[in-house]
C-alpha cells in the first residue's frame, strides 16, 4: 500500500528553499511548506462546511430489497462508523465517506458526540450504546470504525476497555494520541486535553493488558503531524492487541481523513476478509 506525498501549486518557491537551506533541510522545509498549503486549504474548505455537520444525522435502516430481486453470491460488509476529532463534527468526513460509498461500503454512519463532553469515557460509553442500536437496526453482529485524532482514542476506549472488541472487527485511526500527546500545554485547562497528555490516568488505563482483544487496530500516523508529539504517538504500540501501523508521509493532521490516497489505504484496511491473519505478516507498512 503506498500513499504519495500531495502535489501542491509551490513550484515557484522550490528554488528559493534549496539556496536558504542545505539539501537535506530544503527537502524537510519544502515537504513541510507543501503540507502547511494543504492543512490551511483543508482548514478553510471545513470551516465553509462544518454548520453543515452539526445536527446528527438521520439513522436509516438498509433499504429493503425487492422479493423478484437477482441476489448476487456476494458478502455484506459491516457497517462502518466515523467518528470525527476534538471540537469537530461529521462533515470532516464528507469526502472519505463519498470515497467508500464509492467503492462499495452501502452502509456508513457518522457519530457526533457533543463538543461540551469532558471525559473520553463518556464519549465511549456513547459509542457503545450507537454501536448496539446500529447492530440492531441493521441485522449485523460487528462494525467498522473510523476515528480521526480523539476519535481514535474514544474508540479505542470502548474497544479495550469497555468490552467493544465483541462489535468492533477493525478500528482505524487516523493521527490518534494513542500514547498521549504534549502539544498545546496551554490546553490543559480542557479536560479531554489533560486525559490525552502522556502519563494521564485513561493513557494509563490503555497501556493495562488486554488479553484476547478480537479487534484489529490499523493506525495512520503522519510524519508532519503538528498535534503528534512525538510524532509516534500515533502509533498503537500494546503487546496485546493486533496492529498495524502506517506511516503517512507529506502530509498533516487536517489531511488524514481527506487525502485520496489515504482513503485508499483505509479501504485496503476495512476490506480484509481475515484482517487478523494479515496483519500478523504484514507488519508495520511505510507509505511514502
Amino acid at each position: 500500500m503506498m500513499v504519495t506525498r500531495a502535489v501542491q501549486p509551490l513550484q515557484p518557491l522550490l528554488p528559493l528553499c534549496q539556496r536558504l537551506f542545505p539539501s537535506r533541510l530544503a527537502g524537510l522545509s519544502i515537504a513541510l511548506l507543501k503540507a502547511t498549503a494543504l492543512e490551511l486549504a483543508i482548514l478553510a474548505g471545513h470551516v465553509l462546511l462544518y454548520p453543515s455537520g452539526i445536527i446528527q444525522e438521520r439513522r436509516s435502516a438498509p433499504l429493503p430489497i425487492p422479493p423478484d430481486a437477482a441476489m448476487l453470491p456476494t458478502e455484506a460488509k459491516p457497517p462502518v462508523i466515523l467518528l470525527h476529532g476534538f471540537i469537530d463534527n461529521r462533515s470532516v468526513f464528507v469526502l472519505l465517506r463519498r470515497n467508500l460509498t464509492q467503492h462499495g461500503r452501502q452502509h456508513i454512519e457518522s457519530l457526533n458526540y457533543s463538543p461540551l463532553t469532558c471525559d473520553i469515557r463518556t464519549a465511549a460509553e456513547l459509542l457503545g450504546r450507537y454501536v448496539e442500536e446500529l447492530c440492531e437496526r441493521t441485522g449485523q453482529q460487528r462494525v467498522d470504525v473510523v476515528g480521526h485524532s480523539l476519535g481514535g482514542l474514544i474508540a479505542r476506549y470502548y474497544v479495550q476497555r469497555l468490552g467493544g472488541d465483541l462489535r468492533v472487527r477493525t478500528l482505524v485511526t487516523l493521527g490518534t494520541p494513542h500514547s498521549g500527546t504534549r502539544v498545546a500545554p496551554l490546553a490543559n485547562a480542557h479536560p479531554i486535553v489533560r486525559q490525552m497528555r502522556p502519563g494521564s490516568e485513561l493513557i494509563q488505563e490503555l497501556r493495562e493488558p488486554a488479553p484476547g482483544c478480537r479487534t484489529h487496530f490499523v493506525s495512520f500516523w503522519s510524519d508532519l503531524d503538528p498535534l503528534m508529539d512525538p510524532l509516534e504517538t500515533a502509533c498503537v504500540d500494546h503487546p496485546d492487541l493486533l496492529a498495524q501501523n502506517v506511516r503517512v508521509s507529506g502530509i498533516g493532521h487536517l489531511a488524514l481523513p481527506v487525502h485520496p490516497t489515504v482513503a485508499a489505504g483505509i479501504r485496503q484496511a476495512l476490506d480484509l476478509v481475515e484482517p487478523g491473519a494479515a496483519a500478523a505478516h504484514a507488519g508495520g507498512l511505510t507509505v511514502a
